[in-house]
């Protein structure tokens, strides 16, 4: 979630953050973990993406300043995320078929149209570990969240049943409301002056409320893996800043529907300039692309693959909290450019509280004070 989510400071990648131990060797490290992990998803059977359009990468959780190391210690991350979006054509077809609206084995035309607004409170604590671990600095997060989902479905189906023709029309909303799914992650981060680079590996532990039959989830209905790698480019000194982050998703088959989705790629990137040492601004933007087709869903529509793309601006402050570090962020994307997948709009407002950088202010001159000549 960029500079929101990690808890990231103005002078962080100077005062904190392991050296890394020769650019090659973490170069190298950075792109063995990589592809280990994509040849992983690729030939198992957790990740044959999307479910109805809907994926376990919410796209934008990552932005600017991902790489950047952080202080030591517990900070602790508020989001309010909100997102309104819409779909017609096969997405909107295949939550109609996931929830039994209609026998997709029979001659029938659809015409569908399915739109959903979540207002989602997430609480993200995060450890970061004062000692080194292979040559960087690591940090453990847990995203635990609770909200709602209002969704609504309109369709007409026309077909034939033998020689008799026939016409179905439903108009269906459900609200939800209730926890979301767990999701655990750990990453490492490694300062080379004005770069950093990250790896992060991260996962869905699937115990938020879900139902298959059900219009509108919070929970995902199975578990994923997900992981990647991150390089942010800062320079305090003139305040120029660009992140990027790109990850892929295997997912584990739903038990409830058999369906399993495909792999997904996700880039989400941030670039920013800060004008003083307490303000940001910038743009965000990101490009999700599912790799290969899901399994399990209807004849009519695989091979079923998502595609969406957004992008918008952003506004960060930092300032001080009694002994500790807040900031606050606000950033927005708008969607285009999407395939068999919802698109819309979405907000995100962050509240960070973190351990404050260690002031770098010279330590005040001792006192003279004249003394009396001896006599």
């Amino acid at each position: 979630m960029g500079p929101e989510f990690w808890a990231l400071r103005f002078f962080a990648a100077m005062t904190v953050g392991g050296k890394l131990p020769g650019r090659a060797c973490i170069r190298f490290r950075l792109a063995t973990a990589f592809f280990a992990f994509a040849a992983i998803a690729s030939s198992t059977n957790i990740s044959l993406a999307d479910e109805d359009g809907a994926s376990f990468w919410i796209p934008g959780l990552f932005g600017s300043l991902a790489a950047t190391p952080q202080q030591p210690g517990w900070s602790l991350t508020s989001i309010y995320y909100h997102t309104d979006v819409s779909a017609s054509g096969n997405a909107a077809v295949a939550r109609e078929i996931t929830i039994g609206q209609f026998n997709p084995k029979l001659n029938v035309s659809v015409n569908a149209n399915v739109h959903a607004k979540a207002d989602l409170g997430f609480v993200i604590p995060t450890y970061v570990f004062a000692s080194s671990f292979l040559g960087g600095q690591a940090s453990a997060s847990l995203l635990m969240a609770y909200g709602n989902n209002d969704s609504s479905l309109n369709a007409t189906a026309t077909g034939t049943i033998g020689p008799i023709p026939f016409t179905k029309s439903i108009a269906l909303q459900q609200d939800t409301m209730g926890f979301a799914d767990l999701v655990p992650l750990f990453a490492v981060r490694w300062n080379a002056g004005v770069n950093n680079y990250m790896a992060y590996i991260t996962g869905d532990i699937p115990v938020g409320k879900y139902s298959s039959t059900d219009l509108a989830n919070i929970g995902l209905g199975h578990g994923a893996l997900d992981g990647g790698l991150g390089y942010t480019y800062f320079d305090p000194k003139t305040g120029h800043e660009f992140s990027a982050v790109l990850g892929l998703t295997g997912n584990f088959r739903n038990q409830s529907t058999g369906y399993t989705s495909g792999i997904d790629s996700h880039l989400d990137w941030g670039a920013s300039q800060f004008l003083s040492k307490q303000v940001q601004v910038g743009l965000v933007g990101y490009f999700y692309e599912q790799l290969t087709p899901d399994s399990g869903c209807a004849p009519a529509l695989c091979p079923f693959k998502s595609r969406v793309m957004g992008i918008g601006p952003q506004l960060g402050y930092l300032f001080p909290v009694g002994n500790m570090q807040g900031y606050f962020n606000i950033k927005g994307y708008g969607e285009f450019d999407h395939d068999n997948r919802p698109d819309g709009w979405n907000l995100w407002l962050t509240f960070v509280l973190s351990p404050a950088p260690p002031t770098t202010e010279p330590a005040p001159p001792p006192i003279l004070t004249k003394t009396a000549p001896q006599r």
